[in-house]
């Protein structure tokens, strides 16, 4: 549905993206992930049309963005960091407007099946001045979709909003995503991770990373880790896990609990429970741990970092 090749934007000598290579499938949702200033909004501006790639292509529903832009704009849904809402016009005369710019036929049906997706329906006569952000929020999300679009971009759909509005528009999102393809935006790492099906990470303008979480941590997961939590361990208690064959490296998380780093494709838990009963300690927990999401970012990003710094 949304396929991008050697995409690249310069603004002036600066680079901004650079040779980014990605695909949505159809009804996925996807993560775009990265710092402030990675590249994230000119990607999504590239694949709107709203800005020309300097190199490279993207393709929207097998238009090019740049030689069928009216078709990709048809066929897309864009709601920008900044919704360009009208404070002093009421949500329905906002949606029954931007309606009439897409020349949509049934306004009225239209902007009423609009109003339900999105939940705002008791706010149509309400000034959209008047909203919260997260009202705000849903109606950017409502324009975007009046005119069913087959793919829905989101530049940073949450931002600025409280915990219980970001709870509100993630829910919404995944509930859209039923009947869209959609791409998302986000330098929050619970957005990403409670919503999307698939990452993309990009830092500095290339994509450093891309899968579902579980692939990401396979990728970049040199070795199996296991969390022991042991009562009244003794200060030998690392020493004794260590001595697990197979074991690479112990850690100690607090008083009582230790991450144990295994060979990758290794179970070692039966083992790890044995050396730990032997020693007439109480065994408190025992269990498989992954790379965060959060994990996974740092990661990447501090080690681009790192190279660039070095280089």
């Amino acid at each position: 549905m949304i396929e991008a090749e050697n995409l690249t934007r310069y603004y002036g000598p600066t680079r901004a993206v650079y040779n980014i290579n990605f695909h949505v499938d159809k009804g996925e949702i996807v993560g775009f992930l990265g710092p402030n200033g990675a590249g994230k909004t000119t990607t999504m501006r590239m694949l709107t049309g709203f800005l020309p790639p300097s190199d490279g292509t993207a393709r929207v529903a097998g238009f090019d963005v740049f030689y069928d832009s009216l078709e990709v704009r048809r066929r897309v849904g864009y709601m920008p960091e900044t919704v360009p809402l009208y404070p002093e016009m009421t949500v329905w005369a906002y949606l029954d407007y931007m309606a009439a710019l897409r020349q949509l036929p049934d306004r009225g049906q239209v902007v009423d099946r609009a109003l339900e997706a999105c939940s705002i329906g008791d706010h149509a006569d309400t000034a959209i001045g008047k909203l919260s952000k997260g009202y705000r929020q849903r109606v950017g999300l409502a324009q975007a979709i009046l005119h069913e679009p087959e793919v829905l971009i989101l530049d940073e759909p949450t931002i600025g909003l409280d915990p219980r509005q970001v709870t509100e528009v993630r829910a919404l999102i995944r509930e859209i995503g039923r009947e869209h393809t959609v791409i998302l935006s986000s330098h929050i790492l619970p957005e990403v991770s409670q919503t999307c099906g698939r990452v993309l990470i990009i830092n500095k303008g290339e994509i450093v990373a891309e899968g579902t979480p579980d692939e990401l941590t396979a990728q970049l997961q040199g070795a199996e880790r296991v969390l022991v939590r042991i009562a009244d361990a003794s200060p030998e208690a690392i020493e004794v896990l260590e001595r697990v064959d197979g074991v690479i490296g112990v850690e100690s998380v607090d008083g009582e609990a230790y991450q144990v780093s295994c060979i990758r494709e290794h179970d070692l838990r039966a083992e790890l429970a044995h050396a730990v009963v032997e020693q007439d300690w109480g065994l408190l927990e025992l269990r498989s741990v992954g790379m965060s999401l959060e994990d996974i970012f740092l990661e990447l990003t501090t080690e681009e970092t790192e190279e660039s710094e070095d280089a």
